[in-house]
């Protein structure tokens, strides 16, 4: 093969990986939908007695909906995404800038604020479809426009805050040192590391409202778990969800001073003492079983693996050329490799994904196991199937959807492996007072 070859081989390897798996999203979009369709008339048997039929039915309604929204997506960010390598749209953007800027540090860094700004320009429209009409539509969406515009500007303040120096350091280093990547991911490594203190602690109470668990019945519960658990925490905090979203959940976060539970006001509202318990008790088995450090130390190996496969990748002319840009002879290229990077890797990433969702799901298998050796299973499953209820999640998943996207396993799975069926078997022991809609999987906690 000659160097001429190279780059028409890695286009055509490109465009094939993307034509791939869009193909496969859009696949794997219409068995969901056709599956979900298939079982909408009727309750699945094991749930008959606590879940009634118009709950099924919205469940369905909203899966099929936010699948049917997900194709249009797939399809116009493939489309984005030729536009940007393959058809020239960041050549242009790239040479437009150094005409008017240079290719200095600055300028590239500029480079980078650029795409970033009209990428999510573009995205804008999708997203508020998607808060102002999909989540509408089945009651789940209780944002505003003056507050969605609220968080749109904090986090491009935040974001330019934080990530700025942390591209400005980068794009210094890939110019000073051969061995860039291996440093550039150190300091990558130690961002992460201090934003998981940083987060919590100073950023969510920007965008969300955090309160002390109050005393009662519950925190007496909780503080009791957490000695049996022998689970030293820093806080129970309740987060004013219920100002955006319907939706709720509960989540574990932070290192060292900053960890702690966190439970969405609207789970409050909709479980009792002791099947809030149990779900912290679920939250508790995802640090004991190691799931926190495991996540973490493998999203670190990965991007070692990422940072150096694009420390190899900045020096091939044929990365470029075959990704429909013409490297500046007079340099300034650093930012182009990491764009053209970060826009190629979820291309061929998506053949991945059923790892990461199989590995997640075994997480939660474990996670709901802890919850039901240092609480009631049967709580636990009465929570889940409240939490499914209320946030529209589906019953009745494609299997194989299930095994490519799903990161929790879908309730009938999760009830049979923690033995908590029986949870069911009392009629109306867990219907919900009232009935908006139900949540997408992976939202129960």
């Amino acid at each position: 093969m000659s160097p001429q070859d190279i780059p028409l081989l890695w286009s055509a390897l490109f465009a094939s990986a993307l034509v791939l798996g869009t193909g496969l999203k859009l696949w794997l979009a219409t068995r969901q939908i056709r599956h979900v369709q298939a079982h909408r008339a009727q309750v699945p048997e094991a749930f008959a007695a606590v879940i009634e039929l118009p709950t099924h039915q919205k469940a369905a309604d909203y899966t099929v909906a936010r699948a049917r929204f997900g194709m249009w997506h797939t399809l116009f960010s493939a489309a984005l995404l030729l536009g940007w390598t393959l058809l020239g749209g960041l050549q242009w953007l790239a040479d437009f800038n150094t005409a008017h800027f240079g290719t200095h540090l600055g300028a590239q860094l500029l480079l980078l604020i650029e795409f970033a700004l009209i990428a999510a320009v573009i995205d804008l429209p999708w997203d508020l479809w998607q808060t102002f009409r999909l989540e509408a539509r089945f009651g789940f969406n209780r944002n505003t426009p003056a507050l969605f515009l609220g968080d749109m500007l904090k986090n491009l303040l935040v974001s330019a805050v934080l990530m700025l120096p942390l591209a400005a350091l980068v794009l210094w280093l890939m110019q000073a040192s051969p061995l860039w990547w291996l440093w550039a991911w150190t300091a990558f490594a130690a961002f992460s590391l201090a934003m998981m203190v940083v987060f919590p602690m100073f950023i969510a109470p920007l965008f969300n409202r955090f309160e002390p668990l109050a005393e009662g019945e519950v925190k007496g519960r909780a503080q009791a778990l957490m000695q049996r658990c022998d689970f030293a925490l820093q806080g129970l905090y309740v987060m004013d969800g219920s100002r955006r979203s319907a939706h709720a959940n509960a989540y574990f976060t932070g290192l060292g001073a900053a960890r702690r539970v966190v439970l969405f006001d609207t789970l409050l509202k909709q479980l009792d003492a002791a099947q809030i318990e149990a779900v912290l008790a679920h939250e508790v088995g995802h640090y004991k079983r190691r799931h926190i450090q495991q996540r973490l130390f493998t999203t670190l190996l990965l991007s070692l693996a990422g940072f150096a496969l694009l420390g190899w990748l900045a020096s091939k002319v044929w990365f470029y050329t075959g990704l429909g840009y013409t490297p500046n002879l007079l340099g300034g290229n650093a930012a182009v490799a990491l764009i053209l990077f970060m826009l190629a890797l979820p291309v061929f990433g998506v053949f991945f994904t059923p790892l990461g969702a199989s590995w997640s799901r075994k997480h939660e298998f474990e996670a709901d196991a802890y919850a039901a050796e240092h609480s009631d299973a049967r709580q636990l499953g009465a929570a889940l199937i409240r939490m499914y209820q209320d946030n529209a999640s589906t019953l009745t998943p494609d299997p194989l959807y299930v095994r490519f996207y799903y990161s929790h396993p879908p309730a009938l799975q999760r009830l049979a492996r923690m033995g908590a069926l029986a949870a069911l078997s009392t009629p109306g022991a867990t219907r919900p007072r009232s009935n908006d809609g139900l949540p997408q999987a992976g939202h129960a906690a």
